[in-house]
């Protein structure tokens, strides 16, 4: 056999082999590239969260404790060589991803007096922090910068921010002496010191300045007689000297992780290097680090998203496997009489096999490295996965060779009919298929699922359950039809009848189960996609129970009626929140205590208002919303795990609870898992209803108000709820002077955007919409192969009617009712399979890691009937223009001349 014949072959059946080749493209460029695309979507989303947040969340910061002896004389010595210990120290990961590293030392602040500070009678307080790399960082405005040389009997010498010497009246020149105060004007132990050079950071928001408290900006007063506190940058060996006298000397070592150094495949193992790094620190050393829990909140969704994404893949690559299956069979079945030749000359069982393993070698391998080469362009890293290319190359280049196997080389036999009564063998298969698919449902709900990891129980599942809903839709298909076509048969005209006839007979086996594979895969994606955005909706509406919701410290009690002269707003109401109050059996809290608790104090009538107006649909529970002034306890809605601990204690009749000081008898009128505004992980609160509350001289303070409206002015809102905490502060309830912080608006909306965005969303999206693309386009082919299965059959009959005289209107009429039914019951079965597929899967799927918590319920969607119907009627008219496309490439005689084979 040579390779010249086998090239000719291929020429001349091209439409055929271009069709092979194409599959095995797409096929190899989904193996090749979805993987880069999902990575690249991972790494912008990682990127985009981490720059959200404040950089120094990403650092790692060690901190010795507070030394005042002798021995730390070379305490910035001490300090350099630590510094590179540490780093040494930590896991290959961690130390991989550091990019960025400072230390300082720092002597405590003490007080400072001098003329320049007295000219504005200010109190200051000032620290020593000696800063490697400050000279690179900032530039020097006037003056010099502090000498490296220690001089005994010389001032010490510190340089000053620019803006924080103006605010303090300081200047080059400027002469102190500082220590520890005595009075407002004498020290204990004071040294001269000397202001002896400005500077202004070359970058305000670099690292460097990022130490506590910072070197750029006056830390105000907390208080009456308090005093502003400043640091400034000194030598090193101004320090050690300062040690060595007796001062209170502390150092810090921060690594800071690079935003573009965290590798988001690998997130997994930075999470244990950094666990390793909180075991591992040195005894003497304290470490704080928070970027474990932005890490661990993303891993969690991108491990919820690839474990989707293997669910939508498997359903995938099981339709484009079906595909090329399809592809294989009907190039084989137009070319049985070459093969039968073949046998008739004396071939082997294998000679026409080896032949078209030939013409798949000239074909498949190229297409696959020209896929994979595509797929290399897609932005990304790359997976390990060129094994599995291997094989898929493999296994499509063994498709043609083993459908030419199975190709009859025995006489003309009628390949049109559905057995009613299927034979022992295929009966044993499909119920062999209907078994493991239900095995293989029931172990993954028991088993569950390692999220992030391809399972392969998890991969075969959908494949399974939907291979055996298209047995059973074809072991049911022909039986209503046969009673729809009896009836026909008693109507007038033949079109029915006949088109009916058809449809019962037609043996769609393997083209039926692709259809249903790829419509099951594209109504999965829809259905999940619309169960997240549900979810995210409850989410926002359990984070924001309203329009807006207002945060701030303490407001005065007109602060609502002023929100509500506010334009577009229509209700509004108090709530106070408090996250750690202890629970007690007595009224003075003497009694052990149960644990750290929630309390939120809302007024039922006031937020049910507010929800109301806001369209929230939120379930108030009973006690809250009716509860009034009585004697006894209060009603309260308690979580499961305040109430067992009641329980275990004997508390069941009543127990204390301190509010803002004030202790509170209550009730268990209730239990629930969760309430709005407190988050999803909170799992241990009171809820008492605030208009019960018994008459006091103290009344709690709300904390937090929730507003109802049209349009709502966030910065009009924010400046209502700053007033309202000023108002309180100036009734007289704070002592001091302390400034409240600024108020938080977060509204509904907002809030619902966000959980949309940032994160890992960018894969889910991918996921969603390339699934329902891909199977809504890959079933309508798989459709087309499902009609031209059929096609040479239904040619030679519609050919044969039209010469008894069948018109062209009739024959289309025909056409389409024998088409009708095979359609619908693919798409239907698919929709059906697609529908079913999130009930079980999504229990073990973890996609609450994309709505705050919320867990995902996936219900009936009206807008997947209109969307199964559409695909329906856009199915059955693209099949109805491949039969006639199809029709028209073979004329009527053609047809008629080619043998009574199908």
């Amino acid at each position: 056999m040579s390779v010249g014949a086998a090239v000719r072959r291929v020429r001349a059946y091209g439409g055929q082999f271009l069709l092979l080749a194409v599959l095995t493209l797409v096929v190899t460029l989904l193996i090749s590239g979805v993987p880069r695309l999902v990575n690249r979507l991972a790494e912008q989303g990682l990127r985009a969260q981490l720059n959200s947040e404040p950089a120094a969340r990403r650092d790692i910061s060690y901190t010795s404790g507070v030394v005042s002896a002798l021995a730390t004389q070379s305490a910035t010595n001490n300090a350099r060589q630590r510094f590179d210990t540490l780093a040494a120290g930590m896991p290959p990961q961690v130390r991989s991803a550091v990019n960025e590293r400072w230390y300082n030392v720092d002597a405590q602040a003490a007080r400072v007096v001098g003329p320049d500070l007295a000219a504005r009678n200010l109190l200051v307080d000032l620290g020593l922090r000696a800063v490697p790399d400050i000279k690179e960082a900032s530039t020097l405005v006037e003056g010099a910068w502090p000498s490296e040389t220690y001089v005994p009997d010389r001032p010490i010498e510190v340089v000053l921010d620019v803006d924080v010497a103006a605010k303090l009246n300081l200047r080059t020149g400027s002469q102190l002496r500082i220590g520890r105060a005595e009075g407002k004007n004498s020290l204990v132990d004071d040294s001269p010191l000397t202001v002896v050079g400005l500077f202004r950071p070359v970058d305000r928001t670099g690292g460097i300045w990022d130490g506590l408290p910072s070197m750029l900006r006056i830390t105000d007063p907390i208080g009456d007689g308090e005093p502003f506190i400043a640091t400034g940058a000194v030598a090193p060996s101004a320090l050690d000297k300062r040690a060595a006298a007796g001062w209170s000397i502390r150092s810090n070592w921060r690594y800071r992780l690079g935003v573009n150094s965290i590798d988001a495949r690998k997130l997994d193992q930075l999470i244990d290097g950094l666990q390793e790094t909180q075991r591992n620190k040195p005894a003497d050393l304290s470490l704080a680090q928070g970027v474990d829990i932005p890490l661990r909140a993303f891993a969690a969704q991108v491990n919820a998203a690839r474990t989707l994404l293997a669910v939508i893949a498997a359903g995938v690559l099981a339709t484009l496997a079906g595909l090329i299956l399809l592809a294989a069979t009907l190039a084989t079945r137009r070319r049985r009489s070459e093969f039968v030749l073949i046998r008739a000359r004396g071939g082997g069982a294998t000679a026409g096999a080896r032949r078209s393993l030939a013409e798949s070698l000239l074909v498949v391998p190229v297409a696959a490295v020209l896929g994979w080469w595509l797929g290399t362009l897609l932005p990304g890293a790359p997976d390990p996965i060129t094994p599995y290319a291997i094989a898929a190359t493999v296994l499509v280049t063994l498709a043609l060779p083993l459908a030419t196997l199975a190709v009859p080389t025995g006489g003309a036999s009628r390949s049109d009919l559905v057995r009613m009564r299927p034979s022992t063998r295929r009966l044993t298969g499909e119920l062999f298929v209907l078994g493991l698919a239900v095995l293989a449902a029931v172990l993954l709900r028991r088993r569950g699922l390692t999220l992030g990891e391809v399972d392969p129980l998890l991969v075969s599942v959908p494949v399974l359950l939907a291979i055996a809903a298209a047995v059973l839709a074809l072991r049911a298909y022909p039986w209503p039809l046969l009673l729809v076509s009896r009836l026909a048969a008693r109507t007038r005209g033949s079109v029915a009848f006949l088109g009916t006839a058809r449809a019962g007979r037609s043996a769609v086996a393997a083209p039926l189960v692709v259809v249903v594979l790829a419509i099951g895969t594209a109504a999965f994606c829809a259905v999940v996609a619309a169960g997240v955005d549900a979810s995210r909706d409850r989410a926002a509406e359990q984070i924001v129970p309203a329009d807006a919701v207002i945060r701030g410290e303490r407001f005065a009690p007109d602060t609502v009626d002023e929100l509500g002269r506010l334009p577009g707003v229509r209700a509004a109401t108090r709530l106070l929140y408090a996250s750690d109050e202890q629970l007690a059996s007595d009224e003075l809290g003497t009694s052990p205590r149960l644990g750290g608790t929630a309390v939120l104090l809302v007024d039922g009538s006031g937020l049910a208002a507010v929800a109301r107006e806001s369209e929230v649909d939120l379930a108030l529970p009973e006690p809250l919303r009716t509860a009034r002034p009585e004697a006894g306890p209060l009603p309260a809605i308690v979580s499961p795990a305040v109430a067992a601990d009641l329980t275990k204690a004997g508390l069941d009749r009543s127990a204390f609870i301190s509010v803002q000081g004030q202790r509170y008898e209550f009730r268990v009128a209730g239990s629930e898992e969760s309430f709005p505004l407190l988050s999803a992980n909170t799992s241990r609160f009171v809820i008492l209803p605030w208009q019960a509350l018994p008459a006091r001289n103290t009344t709690p303070v709300a904390t937090s108000l929730l507003v109802a409206g049209d349009r709502l002015d966030a910065e009009a809102l924010r400046r209502a709820g700053d007033q309202g905490q000023l108002r309180y502060q100036q009734e007289g309830a704070v002592t001091g002077q302390e400034r409240p912080i600024g108020v938080v608006v977060d509204t509904r909306a907002d809030v619902r955007r966000d959980l949309g965005n940032g994160g890992a969303n960018g894969v889910l999206a991918f996921g969603f919409v390339a699934g329902a693309a891909g199977g809504s386009v890959l079933g309508l082919l798989a459709i087309a192969f499902t009609v031209l299965a059929g096609a040479r059959a239904r040619g030679q009959v519609l050919s044969r009617l039209r010469t008894l005289g069948l018109s062209r209107r009739q024959w289309r009429g025909l056409l389409l009712v024998e088409l009708a039914p095979l359609v619908g019951v693919s798409v239907l079965t698919g929709a059906l399979v697609g529908a079913v597929l999130p009930l079980l899967l999504n229990p073990v799927l973890g996609l609450s890691a994309f709505t705050s918590g919320m867990p995902v319920r996936v219900a009936f969607e009206p807008g997947l009937v209109a969307a199964v119907l559409a695909l329906g009627v856009v199915a059955l008219g693209f099949a109805v223009a491949v039969e006639a496309l199809n029709n028209r490439r073979l004329r009527l005689g053609e047809v008629l001349r080619l043998g009574e084979e199908s």
